[in-house]
């Protein structure tokens, strides 16, 4: 007999746990669902056995390496949009703080293939209309790392008036202004790790 699939939770919030494992038995009872109160709980257990992954978005940001690898499995648990859309554009995300017919109809769409799109595709292969270069990911990562422009001038031994070019055009590819999306940018990503900050 074919065992069914299986879905885990992963949230430090164990109301949040309850209340998502109830809605996806509800909506697709043919699934097993498992809640984990950690990553490590995640770890101990068989992580790569899952057909999907229903993380809380700083779970996920903490261990981007191990998401990304996954990214058409994993939906990130957010409430509101406090990313500001950074998040969203690796992986699907789920606002949690909605009513629940909206969290339910979301939930359908994404699993019936129909919701929020992955980076957009083009040919086959994923086409990344806001392409950093391999300079700016490395204001980038000295940006996120706390450096002010004087000192990334300094350490990658350019101007400072370039090193003001790189962030502006940054900004413009992006479309992100602070710092903070800047760094959760970065993480996503995999330019720098989230402990390394």
């Amino acid at each position: 007999m074919k065992s069914s699939p299986e879905i885990a939770i992963i949230d430090p919030n164990t109301l949040s746990c309850m209340g998502m494992k109830a809605i996806l038995e509800k909506i697709i009872p043919h699934v097993t669902v498992r809640c984990f109160g950690s990553f490590k709980e995640l770890m101990d257990d068989t992580p790569d056995m899952y057909v999907h992954y229903f993380a809380a978005s700083q779970i996920v940001l903490e261990h981007t390496a191990f998401f990304l690898e996954r990214k058409r499995k994993t939906l990130a648990l957010t409430i509101g949009n406090p990313t500001g859309g950074v998040l969203e554009e690796a992986f699907f995300t789920l606002d949690i703080h909605q009513p629940e017919e909206m969290l339910v109809r979301t939930i359908l769409k994404l699993y019936h293939g129909k919701g929020h799109p992955h980076p957009k595709k083009q040919n086959g292969r994923e086409q990344d209309a806001n392409k950093l270069s391999p300079r700016e990911i490395e204001v980038l990562v000295l940006i996120v790392s706390g450096l002010i422009n004087k000192e990334i001038a300094d350490r990658l031994n350019i101007s400072l008036t370039t090193v003001i070019s790189h962030r502006k055009n940054i900004v413009e590819k992006l479309g992100i202004r602070s710092v903070s999306g800047l760094t959760i940018y970065a993480v996503v990503n995999g330019y720098i790790e989230a402990n390394q900050i």
